[in-house]
């Protein structure tokens, strides 16, 4: 049988302005044969409306259309992971029931989900998934809240090993160093237990801000895409424009430890295929 083959669409950055955020998240397809044997293709975090243009043309470089797209899968509910998702109407929308609870009665002080982010999703075809279902052989889902209350990532068993997707679980490579989430909307001891789940079952790990890695015996950072990046409409001797490498603080949501928020993803309704 193919092992499943695994695609950067577009890749994740972690850019951050005093202005704002720049919020791009790593886009994945994931291709291999149905349980039936016919090709099967996953798009997991379809990123956000600024993206859309340059996702579509991606697509297209590989030949596809909207329409090729079998199923999405969300690792989460945030604006930047899942904006695009009406662009395959036709598609299932895969995601943890907790998450999708979540996403219609979000906490007030949660920004990354505002509260139309449940009306965009229920205008979809929901498929809710959780930990242990297969998705494709050899494609299957890993629970990995903390970021959020259904944060979730996507296991590709093929040539690489075990490839592990796992949007915001794990944002980028200094995450799995430093074991702590730049960012926290449900729980942070959740957070740090799924960061080191990942980084202890994954060969190679897709974090959601930035390139692919893997990390070696010695705990270093060995990344497997180049990094290639360009910025317009702006020069690096602008007046008043400057570059700043301080490492940003952890942030943990505001309430996020309060019983009304967890309540709104206690208890999830019964899945749905």
């Amino acid at each position: 049988m193919t092992a499943p083959r695994i695609d950067v669409v577009l890749d994740g950055f972690g850019i951050n302005t005093d202005a704002g955020r720049i919020a791009m998240c790593e886009v994945i397809l994931i291709e291999g044969p149905g349980a039936d044997g016919r090709p099967l293709r996953i798009l997991v975090d379809p990123a956000h409306v600024g993206r859309r243009t340059y996702l579509l043309d991606a697509l297209a470089g590989r030949g596809l259309a909207p329409g090729d797209i079998d199923l999405v899968v969300l690792t989460h509910g945030h604006w930047d992971h899942m904006q695009n998702i009406d662009v395959f109407a036709h598609a299932p929308v895969c995601l943890h029931p907790d998450e999708r609870r979540y996403c219609g009665q979000p906490h007030p002080n949660d920004w990354a989900t505002p509260a139309w982010t449940g009306a965009i999703l229920e205008r979809m075809q929901v498929r809710e998934i959780a930990e242990g279902d297969e998705l494709m052989p050899g494609v299957g889902v890993v629970d990995l809240p903390g970021h959020s209350p259904g944060s979730i990532g996507i296991a590709v068993q093929g040539e690489q090993g075990l490839s592990l997707v796992t949007g915001d679980a794990l944002h980028s490579a200094s995450t799995a160093l430093t074991r702590q989430s730049p960012l926290v909307f449900w729980d942070a001891g959740e957070a740090v237990a799924s960061i080191d789940r990942a980084v202890g079952m994954a060969d190679v790990i897709y974090p959601g801000h930035d390139r692919p890695f893997r990390l070696t015996a010695g705990r270093q950072v060995e990344y497997v895409r180049p990094f290639s990046l360009t910025i317009t409409g702006t020069l690096p001797g602008r007046p008043g424009l400057r570059f700043d490498d301080t490492p940003r603080q952890p942030w943990v949501m505001p309430g996020s430890g309060e019983p009304a928020s967890r309540g709104q993803a206690a208890s999830a309704p019964g899945r749905t295929g």
